[in-house]
């Protein structure tokens, strides 16, 4: 396997060369318990945390962290599913069931913030997969994180999914009286039968809202990413409606509107879905993402137009404070140039 950044020692002779993470010794783990039943994690120790996302990426964050890889959400769309393949595991089933843990994120985040070459920028969680989705609940990892980004006073924002941040309540408010501190959670729909089916791994999207009001009530501001909308089944009039006014209760501080983008490895195991469901949908999808990942520009605007004309009207901000800046191009913008590890979660 290829585990790119995910090593524990140069073998002795090895000149910065190293064997593939699972000859070193990995441990692998499966729990006999119903939230975890067919699961395996892979507890890794990561030679760095805080990763740099290259200039050319167009993102207005640098840096990001990222404790999980692969995601028990097991949302059909995901385009994080094609990191999967870079350490020869599939982005499929794989993904949603083989989770690597970097058990050592908090101590090594310590060990960087204190580095005098860190200048204490802005770091981004959610960027690839869910930080607290499933794992974190026996792993908990992120509490050991924010621990850290408090005493170094280091901001942050995150994008969640996973009612398990409202646990570190204490904590963000914590960090957020020393630094600047963002959350936001996706939503991109609110329909009960496409999220049991589309989104199987997650929160409902109205316990997702309670999550954003909580979190706005208890200091932490907290918008909405409607995100992803899904042509042609989340788009009526009537569904965006009901998604801009679910998300207008909540007390989000903005929404942000973002179209269901393809990327490889999402494309695919999402098509299979729509293949499954809305066979004769599968027409009008190869239409419409002909030209890549992304719906036509005129496409996402029209349904971007809708929503915020919504929104507008139920009095929920077109856009927030500093988080709602930092991560709504990390969406909007074409990331064609951003290596995949490094791009947001949807």
């Amino acid at each position: 396997m290829r585990w790119d950044n995910l090593r524990l020692v140069d073998p002795p002779g090895g000149e910065g060369l190293t064997p593939p993470l699972f000859e070193q010794g990995a441990v692998t783990r499966t729990f006999d318990t119903p939230e975890f039943q067919g699961m395996t994690f892979y507890e890794v120790r990561a030679r760095s945390i805080i990763n740099r996302v290259p200039e050319v990426s167009r993102v207005p964050f640098r840096w990001t962290i990222n404790p999980y890889r692969g995601c028990s959400h097991a949302c059909f769309y995901c385009f994080a599913r094609n990191t999967h393949t870079y350490l020869d595991l599939d982005y499929g089933e794989d993904f949603n069931s083989r989770i690597v843990v970097k058990v050592n994120a908090p101590e090594l985040l310590r060990k960087e913030l204190a580095a005098r070459s860190w200048t204490g920028e802005h770091i981004a969680m959610g960027t690839n997969v869910d930080p607290y989705q499933r794992a974190e609940g026996r792993y908990r990892l992120m509490r050991g994180i924010l621990e850290a980004l408090r005493d170094f006073a280091n901001p942050f924002s995150i994008l969640s999914k996973g009612s398990l941040i409202l646990r570190d309540l204490d904590l963000l408010q914590q960090c957020a009286s020393v630094a600047e501190v963002g959350a936001n959670v996706s939503v991109g729909f609110v329909d009960k039968e496409l999220w049991r089916s589309l989104e199987p791994g997650t929160p409902s999207p109205m316990k997702r809202l309670e999550v954003c009001r909580t979190l706005n009530d208890g200091g932490i501001g907290c918008g909405v990413l409607m995100a992803p909308i899904i042509p042609f089944i989340s788009d009526s009039p009537d569904q965006l409606a009901a998604t801009v006014e679910a998300i207008a209760r909540s007390g989000a501080t903005h929404v942000t509107p973002i179209v269901l983008h393809l990327r490889p490895g999402a494309r695919e195991w999402y098509m299979g879905w729509l293949a499954a469901n809305h066979p004769d949908l599968l027409p009008r999808y190869q239409r419409l993402y002909a030209r890549g990942s992304y719906a036509p520009k005129a496409f996402q605007e029209e349904i971007g137009g809708r929503v915020h004309e919504l929104a507008a009207a139920l009095g929920v901000g077109r856009r927030g404070p500093g988080d709602a800046r930092r991560l709504r191009p990390a969406h909007e913008t074409p990331v064609g140039e951003v290596p995949p590890e490094q791009l947001p979660l949807l």
